[in-house]
C-alpha cells in the first residue's frame, strides 16, 4: 500500500464518527502494515455526541481550544488503543489522519512512538506543532 491507499483508510474511518463538529478518522502503520484505526467517538456506554450535543458547539469553543472539552475520545487516540486491544505495536509506526492532530493527541502519539504523522486537513493548535518538533516526530501535510 502507499500514502494514498493510507489516507483513503483515514477517511474511511472517519465517516463512521460521531463528532458534531469535525469527522477525524486515524490509521497506524507499521512495517507497511495497518496495526490500528479509529475515528472520534464517545467512550463506550457513553451517550453519542449526536444524541446529547456537542458542548464545545453549546459553548463557542474555537478550534483549536479546550480540547479536553470534548466528549469524543479522538480518532488518534482509538487508533492506539485499537492496536493496543489486537495486541499490535505501535512504536516506530506512521500516523495517517485527516486532520493533524490536536495538542492532546500530539502528546500521546509522542509517547506511543509514532515517528511520523501524515495529515490532510490543518488544526489551529501551535502547541501540538511544537511539541511534535520537538520529540523528533515528521508532520507531513498530504497532498492528493
Amino acid at each position: 500500500m502507499n500514502m494514498t491507499n493510507y489516507m483513503h483508510l483515514a477517511e474511511i474511518a472517519a465517516q463512521d464518527s460521531n463528532c458534531l463538529r469535525r469527522k477525524v478518522g486515524a490509521v497506524i502503520v507499521l512495517d507497511g502494515v495497518v496495526t490500528g484505526a479509529g475515528n472520534n467517538f464517545s467512550p463506550v456506554n457513553c451517550h453519542q455526541c449526536k444524541d446529547v450535543g456537542c458542548i464545545r458547539i453549546e459553548k463557542g469553543i474555537k478550534s483549536g481550544e479546550q480540547q479536553q472539552l470534548c466528549r469524543a475520545v479522538h480518532a488518534e487516540q482509538n487508533a492506539i488503543l485499537d492496536a493496543l486491544n489486537e495486541g499490535d505495536a505501535v512504536r516506530g509506526g506512521i500516523c495517517y489522519v485527516t486532520h493533524q492532530p490536536c495538542v492532546i493527541c500530539a502528546k500521546l502519539l509522542i509517547n506511543a512512538g509514532i515517528t511520523a504523522i501524515v495529515y490532510k486537513e490543518s488544526y489551529p493548535d501551535e502547541l501540538a506543532i511544537k511539541l511534535l518538533s520537538e520529540a523528533g516526530v515528521e508532520l507531513i501535510e498530504y497532498k492528493e
